[in-house]
């Protein structure tokens, strides 16, 4: 890989989408869908290495996957979506199905994880624009109630998820789509 963008990208509202085929992922074992749209977007990160540029981010996503089935015991990746540092953002579950993501939350919520490690690094700008439109798009098309809930992993469990300095950018983020807390 040379560092471009996946061909297999694809320009929505919601800017650039990787669909799973654009990063190969495995098919998961069971697929569950959601009864409606989702009440509640949940912030994360992935407490792992930052993700510019493409190739780190398939690597990424394949270990991920990989984590989540093998040694978690989930049936695919347990993220709806991942956004990267350069705005990319990639399918995981997607719209309308019940992730892994937050336990005792993940039938009416959206598990979004921006990829890196929050507690030592600031959100790019881009990947904060990407998730703007990627919500916007959500909302759009039916997937998130329009007065959707926006919160980061900690405030749903015991973690430090997100990271502290991508949960500090979640206040002003709800400002500008004026959505509940």
């Amino acid at each position: 890989m040379d560092g471009r963008a996946p061909r297999a990208t694809v320009n929505t509202s919601a800017g650039r989408v990787v669909p799973r085929s654009g990063w190969k992922a495995v098919n998961p074992r069971i697929r569950t869908e959601m009864k409606g749209p989702a009440q509640t977007v949940i912030v994360h990160h992935t407490a792992l290495w930052s993700c510019i540029q493409p190739r780190d981010s398939l690597s990424q996503l394949a270990h991920i996957q990989n984590m989540h089935m093998h040694e978690r015991g989930f049936d695919d990746i347990g993220y709806n979506f991942l956004i990267s540092g350069d705005g990319t953002v990639y399918e995981g579950r997607g719209w309308g199905v019940v992730g892994a993501h937050a336990k005792g939350h993940n039938f009416d919520s959206v598990g979004i994880a921006f990829m890196g490690n929050f507690n030592d690094e600031l959100p790019h700008g881009a990947s904060l624009t990407a998730l703007h439109r990627l919500l916007h798009a959500g909302q759009l098309y039916g997937h998130l109630l329009h007065e959707f809930v926006l919160v980061g992993h900690r405030d749903v469990g015991k973690t430090e998820c997100p990271g502290e300095h991508l949960y500090s950018a979640l206040p002003k983020l709800k400002d500008q789509l004026k959505i509940s807390d």
